[in-house]
C-alpha cells in the first residue's frame, strides 16, 4: 500500500499539517520535530507527492530555462549553476533548447508558461521584443539570461563584453597590427551588436581604417566559423577576435589544421570555455576574454526565485563584466579564474 503522509504523521508522533510545514519549509518546526519527521519518512519510504503539493501551494516548484544551444559549454556551464542554486531552495530545473530558431523558442515559452513552471530563465533568440512579450502571461517570472532587449520590461541578468573588446583591439593595434578581424555571432543578438560595436569604436579610436569586410558573422552554433576565418584569412588579416567560445574552439582547430601559428603567424583573441581543454594547449599563444559563467548562471537562480516570491518586484538589472587576459601576462588558470 501507498504509504500517507498520515502514516510519517502517526510514526512521528505530530500532526500531518507539521509533517507538511517540515518537507515544505513553509513554517518554523523544531529541530527536535523535525528530525522526527524526517526519521519517520526514512522508515516508512514516503515520497511527497509533488502534484498535490503544488495543488495546495499553487507552485510546481519547478523553473524552465530556455537555452539557444545546451551543446555550448557557456551555457552547459550555466545550466549546472542555476541548477545548483534552485535545488539548494527546493526547486528543479527544466530544460528547452532552441538551437537558435526563434519558432522554437516561441513554442517553448507556450509550453513552459502554460502552468508547467512556476518561472523562465530565458536566453533569447528572439530579434523583436514586441512578439517575444507577446508571448509572456500577465505577471508571469520571467529573467532574460544573457541576451537582452532594448525595451527594459524584464528583469535581466548579464555580461558586458565592451570593455575586453575594446582593449583587445587597442593591445593588437598597439602590437602593429594594421587589419583585424573579428567573428561575431548572430546579427540579431544583443550580445553581438555590443562587441561588434565595441570593435568598431576601437578601430576608430585606434586610428586604423574602418573596413566592413574585415566583420564576419558566424550562427553562434557548431561548424559556424570556419568558413568566416577562410574569409578572413583571404582579406590579409594578422590579427582576428573571435566573440564567442564555441566558434573560437573551433577557429584554433582550423588555424592548426591549417598549419598557421597562433602568436607567430597570427595574433588571436578568443572567448574562453573552461570546460575545453584546448584552450588550455594554447593559452601562452592568445589573448583570453573570460566571461564569469559560473557567477552569471547563479544570480540569475536567485533573481528568478526572488521574482517567482514576488512577481510584481521592480524589474532589476545586473550586469557583469568579463575579465580580459592577454596570453603575454596569463597565469596558469584555476578554479579562481572562474
Amino acid at each position: 500500500m501507498k504509504v500517507t503522509i498520515s502514516d510519517v504523521a502517526k510514526l512521528a508522533g505530530v500532526s500531518t499539517a507539521t509533517v507538511s510545514h517540515t518537507i515544505n519549509n513553509t513554517r518554523y518546526v523544531s529541530s527536535e520535530t523535525k528530525e522526527k519527521v524526517y526519521q519517520a519518512i526514512s522508515e516508512l519510504g514516503y515520497t511527497p507527492d509533488a502534484s498535490a503539493r503544488s495543488f495546495r501551494t499553487g507552485k510546481k516548484k519547478t523553473v524552465g530555462f530556455i537555452v539557444p544551444d545546451i551543446a555550448n559549454k557557456f551555457f552547459a556551464t550555466m545550466i549546472e549553476s542555476v541548477e545548483t542554486c534552485l535545488a539548494a531552495h527546493g526547486y528543479h530545473l527544466i530544460i528547452a533548447n532552441t538551437k537558435e530558431d526563434m519558432d522554437r523558442e516561441e513554442n517553448n515559452i507556450r509550453l513552459l508558461s502554460a502552468g508547467l513552471v512556476d518561472g523562465l530563465l530565458i536566453a533569447s533568440t528572439m530579434d523583436d521584443f514586441q512578439r517575444f512579450d507577446s508571448l509572456i502571461p500577465a505577471g508571469f517570472p520571467v529573467v532574460l539570461v544573457d541576451r537582452t532587449f532594448d525595451v527594459k520590461k524584464y528583469s535581466s541578468i548579464c555580461v558586458s563584453n565592451f570593455r575586453p573588446i575594446y582593449r583587445s583591439v587597442c593591445r593588437l593595434a598597439g602590437k602593429g597590427a594594421q587589419r583585424i578581424g573579428i567573428i561575431g555571432g548572430l546579427p540579431r543578438l544583443s550580445t553581438t551588436r555590443e562587441r561588434i560595436s565595441a570593435y568598431q569604436q576601437a578601430i576608430v579610436d585606434c586610428g586604423l581604417p574602418e573596413d566592413e569586410s574585415l566583420i564576419r558573422y558566424g550562427n553562434s552554433m557548431e561548424d559556424s566559423a570556419h568558413t568566416c576565418l577562410d574569409e578572413l584569412l583571404q582579406q590579409k588579416c594578422d590579427a582576428i577576435i573571435v566573440c564567442q567560445g564555441l566558434m573560437g574552439g573551433e577557429t584554433i582547430i582550423h588555424l592548426h589544421k591549417r598549419g598557421i601559428r597562433l602568436g607567430q603567424d597570427i595574433d588571436l583573441v578568443s572567448f574562453v570555455d573552461y570546460d575545453s581543454g584546448i584552450y588550455q594547449l594554447y593559452e601562452n599563444q592568445m589573448d583570453s576574454i573570460i566571461q564569469p559563467v559560473e557567477e552569471l548562471g547563479l544570480a540569475a537562480g536567485e533573481q528568478i526565485l526572488k521574482r517567482i516570491e514576488d512577481p510584481e518586484a521592480r524589474v532589476f538589472e545586473k550586469v557583469l563584466t568579463s575579465t580580459y587576459k592577454p596570453y603575454s601576462a596569463a597565469p596558469a588558470w584555476g578554479r579562481a579564474d572562474r
